[in-house]
């Protein structure tokens, strides 16, 4: 079975930034994933889960609110792992791109003053949220963006090494 191209990112060397996840093409343009990263793999604790199921509800309705965004949402959405979300949008942007959205969106999380849609009508665990702590952890990766914007490395993900047979069979170091 093919590796899928999540599991062909070396985990051992990705940094918090803004990632270009995977392209799609469809009938009428692309469809572009990305990957939000606020914590490096496997060497910093995980995003507390209450504060991560806060940060999706608020920055998906930030984000399907924007007022240029808004009808190029797909979805926005955590990753298993904890350590950060995935964004996918119509049309295939480099990531610097959508730098600005994704700071603003972080940004916004600051002026919640509650969790949208947290409530047992609207969310399927509405007791498990933590506005709080969701605002400490916008806030640190919306100083991390600031501080490293002119730095490529927060837009280009580290490739695992594929190792190669002389017949041609490869290998992955992950």
């Amino acid at each position: 079975m093919e590796l899928i191209q999540s599991f062909s990112v070396d985990h051992r060397r990705i940094i918090p930034g803004i990632f270009l996840s995977r392209e799609d093409r469809v009938l009428n343009g692309a469809v572009t994933t990305y990957d939000i990263r606020l914590k490096r793999p496997n060497k910093e604790p995980v995003i507390d889960v209450a504060a991560m199921h806060s940060l999706e509800h608020i920055i998906a309705t930030f984000l399907r609110n924007d007022p240029v965004w808004k009808d190029e949402v797909i979805y926005w959405g955590p990753m298993g792992c904890l350590t950060g979300f995935y964004l996918i949008l119509k049309g295939d942007r480099p990531p610097r791109e959508i730098y600005e959205l994704i700071l603003s969106a972080f940004r916004s999380v600051n002026d919640a003053e509650e969790v949208p849609g947290a409530t047992a009508k609207n969310c399927g665990h509405y007791l498990m949220h933590n506005l709080e702590m969701a605002k400490w952890y916008a806030r640190e990766f919306a100083a991390y963006l600031e501080e490293n914007a002119d730095d490529p490395k927060i837009f280009e993900y580290p490739k695992t090494e594929r190792l190669t047979t002389n017949d041609g069979q490869q290998f992955y170091d992950s």
